[in-house]
């Protein structure tokens, strides 16, 4: 993958993407590539006035390319069900399940979880699970997660998944992470051991430290004016672009023969660079974790994958 870029992404007409937090930063890169390289893609935005603009922005720098936007708040589990049984779709082929907040101060979801771990990881759990019958349909079809390398500052604690007993803004975002990538080892390996082989592939990957606005977010919502100017020096000085982040997740997303459970990200020390395999902490691969949390999340989100089943 040596010098990987969008140039290098392949030929996706009649393929159809859903991109979640598509309105900026990643995830409108990500979707402005995949549309113009022919697929047609589902901005999977918050907020539907920004939604519509992107689309609107999209439009101008991919002129005819099949894209809309659909209303997707990952905090509210009745919008992801109300998302996914509306999607007009009778094929997925790619599922990107980028959007994220960081190191917000405590708050909850609409159902009451805490927000970090309800919108990160939650929210595409329940998101893939409800899609998960029409990506099994799609011959060749791939879930990607998107992660950090924040991810080793803390393993999921499946007996405080919701951080009750202590919350740190970090702690709990490094444990969302972690929880991303668990998801992906479990998934991957229950799609692997489904009767009737499936080739759908489950993967991973991160931006490194791009330039996204997630890192403005916490302090701004809780007015530390100081840290927020901190973070925009550090996206100027130190972050690579999102157009550069964007490449490990658009590797991830379709470049042939990416290993099922694989965690793709840039190349040098997984801060930036051109895609590359990228180092994850063991917790990530522990398979009694994964049930633990794949049962955890089942439960809280009432959404089961019956097609995974046993």
């Amino acid at each position: 993958m040596t010098g990987w870029n969008t140039g290098d992404i392949p030929d996706l007409d009649g393929r159809v993407a859903v991109v979640t937090g598509a309105n900026g930063g990643l995830g409108y890169v990500i979707s402005r590539e995949l549309a113009r390289n022919g697929a047609s893609v589902v901005l999977a935005c918050r907020s539907e006035a920004r939604g519509s603009a992107a689309v609107q922005r999209l439009l101008g720098e991919v002129p005819g390319a099949a894209v809309e936007a659909a209303r997707l708040d990952l905090g509210d589990l009745a919008s992801v069900r109300e998302f996914a049984y509306g999607l007009p779709y009778e094929r997925v082929d790619l599922l990107v399940n980028n959007a994220g907040v960081m190191a917000l101060p405590h708050g909850t979801t609409t159902d009451g979880f805490e927000t970090q771990f309800g919108v990160n990881h939650l929210g595409h759990f329940a998101l893939t699970g409800l899609l998960l019958p029409t990506l099994l349909a799609t011959p060749g079809a791939r879930i990607v997660t998107v992660s950090s390398f924040m991810h080793a500052l803390a393993n999921v604690d499946p007996r405080d998944l919701n951080s009750v007993r202590r919350y740190g803004r970090w702690s709990a975002y490094a444990r969302s992470k972690s929880a991303n990538l668990l998801f992906t080892h479990e998934l991957a390996r229950r799609l692997a051991a489904r009767e009737g082989a499936s080739d759908v592939r489950a993967v991973a990957a991160h931006p490194g430290y791009a330039q996204t606005g997630l890192q403005t977010a916490g302090p701004r919502a809780e007015g530390r004016r100081v840290a927020e100017r901190l973070a925009r020096l550090g996206n100027r000085v130190v972050a690579q672009s999102a157009e550069a982040g964007a490449l490990p997740v658009l590797y991830a997303a379709t470049a042939p023969g990416v290993p099922s459970d694989s965690f793709t990200g840039p190349s040098f020390a997984m801060w930036r660079g051109t895609p590359a395999p990228s180092w994850r902490a063991s917790w990530t691969t522990d398979d009694v974790t994964g049930e633990r949390l794949w049962a955890a999340s089942e439960r809280l989100t009432g959404v089961t994958y019956e097609a995974l089943r046993p």
